[in-house]
């Protein structure tokens, strides 16, 4: 065993036999005759015997259904194959959030009951709420209206816009019907936008007219307008569908074509407020997310709406510690995983706080003060968030009552020992749980996430997700056909894999999952640490893209004074936040300047989006490449990171990286030398 010291212990539940996770653990063991000593013990358990895990959990969840299985799984399968979950089973997921089962009968959730409350940027004092009922008749009246507008189970359905209730009645009709869901943030550019739904090909899209962000408000028709001619050529779309950011000042649409308001829409349903429900296969599809797009545009990730309700229920019961007394606050676009999550505490009859817009304004404390106003008890941040607070020297348990608060969910990029040292020294109340976790929008779920039987120490995860086999394999293997890889022991780096199925896959892998996270295991707490990425995909504040995004736009605009560019992240030990390098490699008589640059990033701000817009740009002499000309980014990745690197064998001008050992230190640099 390598030798690594046990970091120090922050927090730790005065009651861990009281959680729903030790409950789970005494009924698990109860019927499978086995003894659990430690969450780890339960874990392995879970990977080693998934069929009679998963078996467990089914019954155990009390998912509305109907039909029954034979088989949880065909263990043997390989993970490539993508294997059946619980076939014979049919579940929807508008079903499971509007409604509840206990003992094997299916109720309301309490009508009186407020479920999602709304607020707006610059409007916290000011918040709507919407009671379960309520929701359930939107849902109904939307239901309907779809119905009567051709939208039948199969089809696709799309959004563009906030987080908001409209969207989360969009989401909700869509899947009540079987249809599939699929969003975009309305901060994304026409052709990030289009790349997305020119793939699924969706009956309808659902658009937000205005959008409000960082104390600005956006008139989204000009960008309405432009999708709809870009999707002319798609045979299935019907239209757009402009929900109104004001409600009572929705948007003149006569310069839109193929338009109508939200209001027009439902007047198909002619006051019609039934639910419906389509009960689909525990595979089938529901939901489309998106891959970073490191190696073109990005690809269409598709969840099956059993997967995604069995992990859920796994996460936010038992890891999570959700219930009908939560009151969940995630912060998210509605183009992020983590919107999925947001909307995944109404399974348990929690209440859902929606917020749109920037998380500093009018200041840091905003969603610090709108957490104590909503009495939320789990809030959803990134570390970023964390950081500012931390910077600005603001002590969230001083300005506000946090005594409602049970658990700080941190995602998106890797959380700095220092800062889980300041959430318990300075920042918030020590009954806190600080739940760092990591997963991603491939699997909807997490790989390494906290539970309240472990305690929270400085640095990584508390351990790996319940089911899903996490092992760290050697990353400085080359993969490939035939090439299997090597699992290293704990306490050494190496790649995130995972080894067999589970649930919550989408559709096609290979036989072991490289997730491209750069990871060791603690040997002593199991603690799963996060080190930074061991791929090329680019995540300045949780957002995540892939290098083809920029290249594209480079490519399709500067032909003419751009042979060739780079593209990578820097985020050096003492960075709070992942920066975006972009390199230009110069046509023979064409001149880098400033004029250049700033053509570059407001052609990127306007294709893509502001969070894609590389910090810096630089001139580069040369650009590394493979002997059969690919250009390699990881190695220039790792150095401007500050480490120092032998170079691949496989490169053909190895000599070209000595250039960018400078960036390493970027903000020492006036003009950067040619080397």
């Amino acid at each position: 065993m390598v030798a690594v010291p046990v970091p120090r212990k922050l927090w730790e539940h005065p009651d861990p036999e009281s959680t729903a996770m030790a409950h789970f653990r005494r009924e698990i063991a109860q019927v499978t005759g086995q003894q659990f000593n430690s969450f780890h013990e339960l874990y392995l358990y879970s990977v080693q015997n998934r069929s009679a895990f998963w078996d467990f959990c089914w019954k155990y969840f009390q998912i509305i259904h109907d039909g029954s299985y034979s088989q949880v799984v065909d263990e043997s399968a390989r993970i490539d194959s993508v294997p059946s979950w619980f076939t014979g089973v049919r579940v929807n997921f508008a079903e499971n959030i509007l409604f509840t089962r206990e003992a094997g009968n299916t109720t309301y959730k309490e009508d009186g009951k407020v479920a999602v409350t709304e607020v707006r940027e610059g409007a916290v004092g000011d918040a709507v709420h919407l009671t379960w009922g309520e929701l359930r008749r939107k849902t109904g009246s939307l239901v309907q209206a779809m119905k009567a507008n051709g939208v039948t189970r199969g089809d696709r359905i799309a959004v563009c816009s906030a987080n908001s209730i409209d969207t989360l009645v969009v989401f909700l009709a869509s899947t009540a019907l079987g249809a599939i869901f699929s969003s975009s943030s309305t901060d994304m550019g026409v052709k990030g936008v289009l790349e997305r739904l020119l793939q699924i090909k969706p009956r309808w899209l659902f658009m937000d007219d205005f959008a409000v962000y960082n104390g600005k408000t956006t008139d989204l028709r000009g960008k309405m307008k432009d999708i709809v001619q870009g999707m002319g050529a798609v045979a299935e779309f019907q239209g757009v569908v402009s929900q109104p950011r004001f409600p009572s000042k929705p948007a003149d649409l006569h310069q839109v074509p193929r338009s109508m308001t939200l209001a027009k829409y439902l007047e198909k349903a002619e006051g019609n407020t039934q639910l419906e429900f389509e009960r689909v296969e525990f595979r089938d599809p529901f939901l489309v997310v998106y891959s970073s797009g490191t190696t073109g545009q990005p690809k269409c990730i598709v969840h099956s709406v059993g997967g995604v309700l069995m992990n859920a229920h796994k996460e936010g019961r038992l890891h999570s510690e959700m219930g009908p007394d939560t009151v969940g606050l995630q912060f998210t676009t509605t183009g992020w995983i983590m919107y999925l999550n947001a909307v995944q505490a109404l399974l348990f009859g929690a209440r859902a706080v929606l917020y749109d817009g920037s998380p500093f304004i009018p200041d840091v404390t905003t969603l610090v003060k709108l957490a104590a106003q909503e009495k939320v008890t789990h809030l959803g941040i990134s570390p970023r968030w964390l950081d500012e607070q931390k910077r600005a020297g603001i002590k969230p348990r001083e300005i506000a009552d946090l005594s409602f608060l049970r658990g700080v969910t941190s995602t998106g990029m890797v959380l700095r020992d220092e800062l889980f040292e300041w959430f318990y020294d300075e920042g918030f109340p020590s009954h806190v749980r600080l739940n760092n976790i990591s997963g991603g929008t491939d699997i909807a779920g997490c790989f390494g996430i906290g539970n309240p039987l472990v305690p929270v120490y400085v640095g990584g995860c508390g351990g790996c997700s319940l089911g899903v086999p996490v092992e760290v394999y050697d990353s400085t293997i080359e993969g490939g056909e035939g090439i299997k890889g090597i699992p290293i022991e704990d306490g050494v780096p190496g790649e995130l894999v995972a080894t067999a199925a589970f649930p919550n896959m989408p559709t096609k892998f290979d036989n072991v999952w490289t997730h491209g996270d750069f990871v060791s295991i603690h040997p002593v707490t199991k603690q799963l640490l996060f080190h930074g990425r061991a791929d090329g995909v680019l995540n300045p504040s949780g957002v995540r893209f892939g290098s083809a995004e920029i290249y594209r736009v480079i490519e399709g605009h500067f032909q003419q004074e751009v042979a060739d560019s780079l593209c990578v992240g820097q985020r050096r030990p003492t960075d709070p936040d992942e920066r975006v390098m972009l390199f230009l490699l110069m046509k023979p008589g064409k001149a880098f300047t400033e004029d250049l640059v700033q053509q570059i990033k407001s052609l990127i701000r306007r294709e893509l989006s502001p969070r894609h817009v590389p910090a810096f740009i630089f001139e580069t002499p040369e650009i590394p490449t493979t002997v059969n000309l690919k250009k390699v980014e990881l190695p220039v990745k790792q150095i401007v990171c500050g480490r120092k690197i032998q170079p691949s064998g496989t490169l053909l001008n190895p000599g070209s990286l000595d250039y960018y050992y400078q960036f390493a230190e970027v903000e020492k640099l006036g003009r950067p030398s040619k080397l």
